[in-house]
């Protein structure tokens, strides 16, 4: 497990350690990155707090970038989310809403990327995981598995966030939200997710917050029809036409019937 050398230790469920500490007591270097080791991730992730907003998106882009690759949770993972997640309400990020060409706003960029690794750690994923793997799957990921038991700290300074002044902010708390509320801790918070899903899903067009948003309400067990627009409909029938043909290409497949690649 990442966080193990860490001298922090784990927090409790709601609890995040302050971001300073965990730069100090965190053995960066003996944590396994996408491209090597995470010795270089200290300087990276001080900097995203930097006044000057273009070096917050290259420090941005340079700590992520070492742990993300492939949708795979590695050893620095846990405790470069738990930074990010720290700083989400730090004054620096705060009132960070221009853009930064060809960047989005920092604050923007880090919860779109703690929503892609909630997402990458997420039920789903555990699922596919013990079909390919057998139900010791969570065992040997203990990456995957220290990533979930700290959703509810997660989830907590993202929270904060749901009601920000910012549009994108907003949207992107809450596709951040989403996969992070599946910890059983956090079903209660559902409610109130899916009151700020309406709200989007009536003044956004972000085609891929939507498809985050409407994926989720269905999978909580509420009626979309009366939420989706033409595009909505239009997208949503086409995934079923591709399914529905790819399904199609698999079965003749295994009688013999075609040798082309399958529709994607």
């Amino acid at each position: 497990m990442t966080y193990r050398r860490s001298r922090t230790g784990n927090p409790r469920p709601h609890e995040l350690p302050h971001y300073q500490a965990l730069l100090d007591d965190t053995d960066w270097a003996s944590l396994a990155t996408a491209c090597g080791t995470g010795e270089a991730l200290p300087t990276a992730l001080a900097s995203i707090l930097d006044s000057d907003p273009a070096v917050r998106a290259a420090a941005t882009d340079n700590a992520l970038r070492e742990v993300t690759h492939q949708n795979t949770i590695y050893e620095a993972t846990v405790p470069v989310a738990l930074y990010v997640a720290t700083i989400l309400n730090h004054p620096a990020l705060a009132a960070d809403d221009a853009d930064v060409p060809p960047h989005r706003p920092t604050l923007v960029r880090l919860l779109e990327w703690l929503g892609d690794t909630a997402y990458d750690a997420d039920d789903e994923c555990v699922a596919i995981g013990e079909r390919h793997f057998g139900k010791g799957f969570l065992d040997e990921d203990r990456e995957m598995r220290a990533f979930r038991d700290l959703r509810p700290a997660i989830f907590s300074a993202v929270h904060l966030l749901l009601g920000h002044d910012n549009t994108a902010v907003r949207g992107a708390a809450l596709v951040a939200a989403i996969p992070l509320a599946e910890h059983p801790v956090l079903t209660a918070h559902r409610a109130e997710l899916v009151d700020h899903a309406r709200h989007l899903l009536a003044t956004s067009t972000d085609r891929h917050n939507r498809d985050r948003v409407l994926d989720a309400m269905k999978a909580w067990g509420h009626d979309t029809s009366a939420l989706e627009n033409a595009d909505d409909i239009a997208v949503r029938e086409r995934y079923a036409r591709l399914k529905a043909e790819r399904d199609s290409w698999w079965a003749a497949d295994e009688t013999g019937g075609y040798s082309e690649d399958p529709p994607f």
